[in-house]
């Protein structure tokens, strides 16, 4: 050892130069006893935690506590950097991720009883023989009915190991059975595209909801099988989704943007811009699409509507979008919770930041949303107020807008109250669960129709509507139902499809009076007669 001791004094001197250095760049505004302890200010709120879960008179659940604090602190930046709690991580991971674990069915908690509303196609309960109306009694030792049981405590008894067996008992009702089935568990997608079919002969329309991992994939797909039926026009639908991973968005965007283009640009709080190219991978350049949005498209929708709106590419239809031009990180806080927290703007290619001011606060900022209702710009696109300085130009010299989301090249107003009443009862289920209903008393009715001759012949009669009526009536819903008789046997027939066959058949059956296809067909082609355009072929 005395061989080196000469090292000893050079060690420690460079020793205390690195912490000088280091203290230095640190730039702490601490005392000089605490300055490689923990930071006072950090510190101060775990010795408070402390101090109450260990002296507090009465027992405290201080996870609670912290749970307030992060939220509290989160408010106070920004409406999107939002906090997941541990329990909550994997409901949202699964959602983003594209796919979970399970037995792959879909099912209502019906009378006390999980009742199957259908199977996921090529599912594990699909491959099984597991039929819609069919009750599950039990998952192994389990049981699965009863008054009031959460359908999250249902959904974790039925997942489990990819590959693990669950032996179910199930009661059909239709045989007046009970069936003892072992399903093995399996990846079960959850879909981001939800629907994909021909609006026309040379016309393809796909429905995206959120941007998952999987969603490029699904997409991809989708405007394959699309392109290989004829299509050499696109309907890309991303009303009413609120969005996801910005990179999904991007290579979305790509397919429509010859290489080279921007895409967007995102600028961080040291100034730092990332820029974000086309590349020479698109599969639909140069062929016309329309991009469908409305007040509840957000987020990634908007970039993939500004990248094409600023580009000169494609038509924008619809109604002005949120406004969300911030980026989220997620980052592990160490427990099993997240904060998905703001870390950059985003900023489309001609410059333009959609994102509403939230200077005011998350209150005054989804306010803000609601007063658009009130103000007449979903009626009118002349009552949007937008400031001369958030005014852009496109490279073919289309005037465009930044501040508070995507104002779209052409304008389809919202519906009547009652109108959209009809639409909120098939999006919010309840004419679904009508559906289920009808259809647990006699399924045998319709399994005489093939997909194709549902579509062309069935017909929902004034018995069936009258029911429907009833129904509606029983749980105090008011509104003029025969002054929409048409419009809700229409609704009717898709949510029977929906359940019979797929959601491909239920968005073909809506679309014929879905006012913003209507207007893709007036503008594909302007000669097309009114009484045409409101024909949309179904039938592809």
């Amino acid at each position: 050892m005395k061989k080196y001791s000469y090292l000893i004094p050079i060690l420690i001197a460079l020793a205390l130069a690195i912490g000088i250095f280091v203290g230095g760049k640190l730039n702490f505004n601490d005392t000089p006893e605490r300055l490689f302890t923990t930071n006072s200010k950090k510190d101060k709120l775990n010795r408070l935690i402390d101090y109450i879960d260990y002296e507090y008179v009465d027992d405290v659940d201080t996870d609670s506590i912290v749970d307030v604090t992060v939220n509290s602190i989160l408010e106070k930046l920004d409406p999107h950097s939002v906090y997941i709690p541990e329990e909550e991580m994997t409901r949202v991971s699964e959602n983003m991720k594209g796919d979970f674990v399970g037995i792959g069915i879909n099912f209502y908690p019906y009378k006390d009883t999980i009742s199957v509303i259908k199977t996921v196609k090529d599912g594990p309960s699909y491959a099984k023989g597991i039929l819609p109306g069919d009750r599950i009694l039990m998952a192994d030792n389990d049981t699965l009915y009863g008054k009031d049981m959460p359908s999250t405590v249902i959904v974790d008894k039925l997942k489990g190991k990819e590959g693990s067996p669950v032996n179910l008992t199930i009661y059909r009702k239709q045989e007046n059975k009970i069936l003892k089935v072992t399903v093995n568990r399996g990846v079960v997608p959850i879909k981001s595209v939800e629907a994909h079919y021909m609006l026309a002969d040379d016309m393809g329309y796909i429905k995206v909801n959120r941007f998952a991992e999987s969603t490029f994939k699904e997409f991809k797909k989708a405007l394959a099988e699309l392109q290989q039926r004829g299509a050499k026009k696109l309907v890309l639908d991303l009303r009413d989704n609120p969005g996801g991973y910005l990179g999904i968005a991007e290579k979305m965007a790509d397919e429509f943007l010859e290489d080279g283009k921007l895409i967007l640009f995102t600028k961080n709080k040291k100034g730092k811009i990332d820029k974000t190219y086309a590349t020479d991978k698109g599969s639909f350049e140069d062929k016309p699409v329309y991009v469908l949005i409305n007040e509840r498209s957000a987020s990634a929708s908007e970039i993939i509507a500004g990248a094409l709106q600023d580009n000169d590419i494609g038509t924008i239809i619809g109604r002005r979008s949120f406004g969300k031009g911030l980026v989220q990180r997620e980052m592990a806080l160490g427990d099993g919770s997240a904060v998905r927290l703001t870390v950059s703007r985003y900023y489309t290619p001609t410059g333009r930041s959609i994102q509403k001011n939230y200077d005011k606060g998350n209150r005054d900022y989804y306010q803000r949303f609601t007063e658009r209702y009130h103000s007449g710009e979903m009626i009118s696109v002349d009552s949007i107020k937008v400031a001369d300085s958030l005014k852009y130009t496109t490279p073919k010299g289309k005037i465009v807008y930044g501040g508070g989301g995507i104002i779209p090249d052409v304008f389809v107003p919202i519906g009547s109250n009652e109108e959209e009443a009809v639409e909120s009862m098939d999006s919010l289920g309840f004419l679904s669960f009508f559906v289920f209903e009808h259809l647990d008393e006699d399924r045998q009715r319709y399994s005489q129709y093939s997909e194709e001759q549902f579509v062309n012949d069935f017909r929902v009669d004034d018995i069936l509507f009258e029911k429907f009526v009833d129904y509606s009536v029983n749980r105090n819903l008011k509104m003029s139902f025969y002054d929409f008789e048409s419009s809700i046997k229409l609704y009717l027939k898709a949510a029977l499809a929906e359940q019979l066959f797929s959601a491909n058949i239920h968005a073909k059956i809506k679309s014929s009076e879905d006012p913003m296809l209507k207007k893709v067909l007036e503008l594909d082609n302007p000669i097309i007669k009114q009484g045409e355009a409101e024909a949309i072929e179904t039938t592809n």
